[in-house]
């Protein structure tokens, strides 16, 4: 099993680029089932759960291939056969997002059958959200042996109105409603880039759709898609992380290939944090410590709050803050896994519930720890870098679902890492 071997000390100083957004990844990959013309994906990062997703797809009769030589981040995909529309276990098990193929299976084939969705064991990420919003359009759903089966001869257009905001749940349905018979109205949607993605990809197949990125969102539903060729956005919250990164090691970093608009919040908040945050274009973000940092309150919420997928990585930044954070956990009820192992290295951390209070400025120590889930990873690895000594970081295929090898983007700006056992050291001999 990989490890990760962390000598903390060195200010990251240099130019680091953001791959594209797995999060936005999966959901494109999905969209593909509805059309049986071949749909090409750019800026698909290399991280597992792409890799995952491909064998997803072509467990169901569809054509994927994943560029890793010259068509590099580069994935063309056609399923113009699907013979075997079934999500299985043995796939999907490690991976969250399996829930993403039931609604384009379900428009395009007229049923599907999905193994309960896999992944972090961050919380609860209910999945009735998207049953609920099938039926409303017409599907029949049942579920036996750890598997959802939905059928329908062809969705029904709806009025749906999302109980919570569900980032999975909008896509999902949205998917749905593109080739449903007449109008959706969906409210109380989510918001997030991701979305948005989706929804540009989507459009670009022929789909008719308003309103993506606002809470409601109106689908004219059409009779048949096309294929496209369709960029994915950059990672947000990998360029989160490094900006994170970057403050951390009281370093000068240079976030390249990200999307500023999309960081609003964690800029704000390493901006008030005493960080020197400067947007130098379109596309690139400079982050500057030199000095103390200061300590600051942070509550997840959902875009554009500030993200949950970076509560963990500012709580790591918190424990070199001076004074007391205070973090407030309010999408995921199991997200703080990551705080004992950062009281290991010497965090002082205190945990109420959903909150979380953090005293700073603590000297950390380097420890062997354990990485629990995907940003749990990222908070661990920036923690490590500024520890004194050399930190072991076990199970980090937790990271390799998320970030494109990412020790080797921090060693370009003066990290000192290394992988124990590289799991990519196969692909890269047959390239």
């Amino acid at each position: 099993m990989d490890k990760f071997v962390v000598r903390g000390g060195n200010p990251l100083v240099g130019t680091i680029r953001v791959s594209g957004a797995k999060n936005s990844a999966l959901p494109c990959m999905a969209a593909a089932i509805l059309t049986e013309d071949e749909v090409t994906l750019e800026n698909i990062p290399q991280v597992q759960d792409i890799e995952t997703e491909r064998k997803l797809l072509a467990s169901m009769g569809a054509e994927v291939e994943l560029g890793y030589g010259r068509a590099q981040h580069r994935t063309t995909i056609s399923c113009k056969t699907l013979s075997d529309p079934v999500a299985k276990y043995e796939i999907v098990k490690t991976m969250r997002a399996s829930s993403l193929v039931l609604g384009p299976l379900v428009a395009r084939c007229g049923m599907a059958r999905v193994a309960m969705p896999g992944g972090c064991a961050i919380g609860g990420r209910p999945i009735d959200l998207h049953l609920k919003g099938l039926e409303k359009m017409g599907a029949v759903i049942t579920q036996e042996h750890g598997y959802l089966e939905a059928r329908a001869e062809r969705l029904k257009g709806a009025h749906i109105v999302f109980d919570k905001i569900t980032v999975t749940g909008t896509e999902d349905l949205l998917m749905a409603a593109v080739l449903a018979e007449g109008e959706s109205i969906f409210e109380n949607c989510a918001r997030e880039p991701e979305v948005t993605d989706l929804a540009a990809m989507l459009v670009g197949m022929g789909a008719q759709i308003e309103g993506a990125g606002t809470a409601t969102i109106r689908i004219h539903g059409v009779q048949k898609l096309h294929g496209v060729r369709h960029r994915i956005n950059p990672d947000r919250i990998e360029a989160g992380t490094f900006l994170v990164a970057g403050a951390i090691t009281r370093g000068d970093l240079i976030v390249a290939n990200c999307n500023p608009a999309h960081l609003g919040a964690v800029i704000g908040k390493l901006q008030e944090a005493g960080a020197r945050v400067d947007i130098l274009s379109a596309d690139t973000v400079r982050v500057r410590a030199d000095g103390d940092l200061k300590a600051t309150d942070i509550s997840t919420q959902e875009y554009p709050g500030f993200p949950t997928d970076m509560q963990a990585q500012y709580m790591a930044l918190a424990t070199q803050c001076e004074g007391v954070s205070q973090v407030r956990e309010n999408i995921f009820e199991n997200r703080f896994m990551h705080v004992q192992e950062l009281v290991r290295m010497g965090a002082n951390i205190a945990v109420d519930g959903r909150s979380a209070t953090v005293r700073g400025r603590t000297e950390l120590s380097a420890a062997a720890v354990m990485c629990s889930d995907l940003r749990a990873s990222a908070s661990l690895v920036l923690a490590a870098l500024v520890a004194n000594g050399e930190s072991i970081l076990d199970r980090v295929y937790h990271m390799d679902r998320g970030y494109e090898r990412i020790e080797e983007k921090l060693r370009g700006v003066g990290a000192q890492i290394r992988r124990m056992g590289d799991i990519f050291s196969a692909r890269e001999t047959a390239e």
